[in-house]
């Protein structure tokens, strides 16, 4: 586990919404991200929307990995289980660490808003190339969720006992 600093550190993110029908006026889980970000103190430096293809998914996010001014990335959509839901598949093989928990955590604090249905949600998180990456339902309430009850404190270098600063790229 990492060590929390002693004080809050802007990570530098990439926002990213996997989307057949989204166009940027109607990105609102995007637009949500990456304006909580930008509030909690962050960069969002890049913001693109994607059809959910495997291949499309995979180049941009493969893209950012390799960017060095890129430290973490968040994924909206295609994480559900329609045959047009592709995020993990496409996201999974570019780990070189998943954060196994992540997932699990999402789908406890989830169950209160949605029940079981929780169950159909692929949320997953994982770490390559000293980027974190974590990818979530295409609902601004998913991303609510997300962002407030976990995304947030591990983005935050003074979140106690551990956060994902210590394992990212330094800028």
């Amino acid at each position: 586990m990492g060590h929390a600093a002693s004080e809050f550190t802007p990570v530098s993110i990439a926002v990213l919404t996997v989307s057949d029908s989204r166009g940027d006026a109607e990105d609102t889980s995007g637009h949500y991200l990456a304006d909580e970000a930008k509030a909690a103190g962050h960069q969002v430096i890049d913001k693109r929307i994607v059809k959910d293809d495997i291949y499309q998914i995979r180049a941009i996010v493969s893209g950012w990995i390799a960017d060095e001014t890129v430290q973490s990335i968040v994924i909206t959509g295609g994480t559900g289980f329609t045959s047009r839901d592709n995020t993990p598949e496409a996201i999974l093989p570019l780990f070189d660490r998943e954060v196994e928990g992540f997932g699990e955590l999402f789908r406890m604090l989830s169950f209160e808003d949605i029940g079981t249905s929780t169950l159909q949600s692929r949320a997953v998180a994982g770490i390559a190339n000293h980027t974190v990456i974590f990818a979530v339902p295409g609902s601004t309430n998913a991303c609510r969720t997300a962002w407030e009850q976990i995304i947030v404190q591990q983005l935050d270098a003074s979140h106690r006992p551990c956060n994902f600063i210590p394992h990212m790229r330094k800028k």
